[in-house]
């Protein structure tokens, strides 16, 4: 059995500037991190002649089918097709928090299937690459409307700036912290889940066709790549970044309406108005999961008041790898 274990992750800065609809024109880039957080692929061998079925996948459904051609579920078949496996093999699927939340599930579901995938027929693929072919596969085989920033994140880890060169020419620049500012970072990190669940193409859709319109939404957005970075790499006080954060959040709000509906926008002002410096609403909009930047000794003040189911979230996460061969 081939186990691959792949993170989500957290922009916080740059998102919506990872689309090459917009960096091919103008400068992309996103400073986020992979979290803690992770889906789990299992690949098995069987032997089909024994059974009615070749194929047997498995995730909140399982489908047992005759021939590839069968699957439903999109972005396993297409995955097992793109590595060259039609038959005599069980995939599973499962994960730490549910799709649909803001977090690059479903771009660490494509990143950890091919990483598994290739383990299990004996090969290596560099992170990088991993990345590249999973954006191909999501974008001109899937259709999805996707940037570029959930699949290199799940595929390389780490606290990062990711700079958005072209499609396949992305530069990966590590945030160089000390353990201590990590801690310090982390203990500001409030993460709470909207209760609405959607599907991030389907807004990023509305988005990318609004590029031009918000191409200078889009390049503040970019310049605070290089302002939070620069706070996160100094000594000095973490609550610019906080503040840095709610400009980014007013800023995204503007880029269509679909990002922040009454109920996000009454969640975001209860957490503000509870202590919170600042925060954003998690991957392309319009639901999933909350990060506020709390003082540490206002946290309490802000669980309370929200309400909200917490999850606890540590930054630098490990990208893809196999953990059991």
């Amino acid at each position: 059995m081939i186990i691959s274990k792949t993170p989500f992750r957290i922009s916080f800065f740059g998102g919506g500037t990872d689309y090459p609809e917009y960096f091919t024109k103008y400068s992309g880039a996103v400073l986020g991190t992979a979290i803690d957080k992770y889906c789990y692929i299992s690949v098995t061998p069987f032997y089909s002649k024994l059974f009615d079925y070749s194929i047997r996948v498995a995730y909140r459904e399982v489908e047992r089918v005759k021939s590839l051609e069968e699957l439903q579920h999109a972005a396993f078949r297409e995955c097992l097709r793109w590595c060259g496996i039609t038959k005599d093999i069980e995939v599973n699927y499962t994960a730490e928090l549910p799709a649909f939340s803001g977090l690059g599930t479903s771009s660490s579901f494509v990143v950890g299937l091919l990483n598994a995938l290739y383990a299990y027929q004996g090969k290596s693929v560099r992170p990088i690459e991993l990345a590249y072919q999973a954006i191909k596969i999501e974008r001109e085989i899937l259709k999805e409307t996707v940037g570029c920033q959930d699949q290199t994140f799940a595929a390389v880890g780490g606290f990062n700036v990711l700079e958005f060169r072209a499609i396949d020419d992305i530069v990966v620049h590590r945030v160089p912290l000390s353990r201590e500012r990590i801690e310090e970072f982390e203990a500001h990190l409030l993460v709470v889940f909207s209760g609405i669940l959607r599907r991030a193409s389907d807004i990023a859709a509305k988005q990318v066709k609004r590029v031009e319109i918000n191409k200078d939404r889009l390049k503040r957005m970019r310049e605070m790549v290089d302002e939070g970075y620069d706070i996160l790499t100094s000594s000095g006080d973490l609550t610019k970044f906080g503040l840095l954060l709610d400009e980014a959040w007013q800023l995204k709000s503007q880029l269509d309406e679909s990002v922040a509906n009454d109920t996000i926008k009454a969640i975001y002002e209860e957490g503000k108005r509870a202590g919170a410096i600042g925060g954003k609403l998690l991957g392309a909009g319009g639901g999933g999961f909350f990060l506020f930047f709390v003082p540490p000794e206002k946290k309490k003040s802000v669980r309370e008041r929200l309400g909200l189911e917490e999850i606890q979230v540590k930054v630098n996460a490990p990208g893809t790898h196999i953990i059991h061969a």
